[in-house]
């Protein structure tokens, strides 16, 4: 028989000798597929950097001022984004490989300020920007997404209350259209 624990985080196995709680995220967290999502988040701080070394300076200085002022944003905020990524891949491998405990990591991954960043440029300006840096600008809000998913899974207290949902920005503006027309939509 098996029990689903709070927010999916831990399973537990019911045996004759009672329950044992087993951590999905810590075992994603050291498994193959993180390792792979490692060497995945390294490779694109290197096309990162080479990118923005190489080829994106040329890139940049042939842009309108506007635009290049929109480059100069969105590639300090990649720079800043695939930094805290790197830096919370690492402490997790370190956890992994036995060189730092979770909790110790916990305490380091404060210093990290792991937070959603998106695009830095309105969609227009984005648009306007190069390729190239559009596609690492995507890919790395990808990495960042699904590194606080699991950064989340593995550092939330089990044992604290899930926070409720938020609100439906739909559902109050429906409120709203029937408070201001008496209950009545149409």
């Amino acid at each position: 028989m098996v029990g689903v624990g709070v927010g999916w985080r831990m399973v537990q196995s019911v045996s004759m000798e009672g329950t044992t709680p087993v951590s999905f995220a810590a075992r994603l967290a050291s498994s193959e597929a993180f390792k792979s999502m490692f060497r995945e988040g390294m490779s694109l701080v290197e096309q990162a950097a080479s990118y923005l070394d190489g080829p994106g300076r040329d890139e940049a200085k042939a842009l309108e001022r506007n635009d290049s002022l929109a480059y100069a944003a969105e590639s300090m905020r990649l720079t800043t984004r695939l930094m805290q990524l790197a830096s919370w891949l690492l402490l997790q491998r370190a956890v992994n490989e036995g060189e730092l405990s979770l909790d110790q990591a916990a305490n380091e991954k404060r210093k990290v300020k792991l937070s959603y960043q998106d695009s830095a440029a309105s969609p227009e300006a984005f648009a306007k920007l190069p390729e190239r840096l559009r596609d690492l600008v995507i890919e790395s809000m990808r990495l960042q997404a699904r590194i606080i998913h699991l950064d989340q899974l593995l550092y939330l207290d089990p044992n604290a209350p899930l926070a409720a949902p938020a609100p439906s920005p739909v559902g109050e503006q429906l409120s709203r259209l029937r408070a201001a027309f008496g209950g009545e939509t149409a």
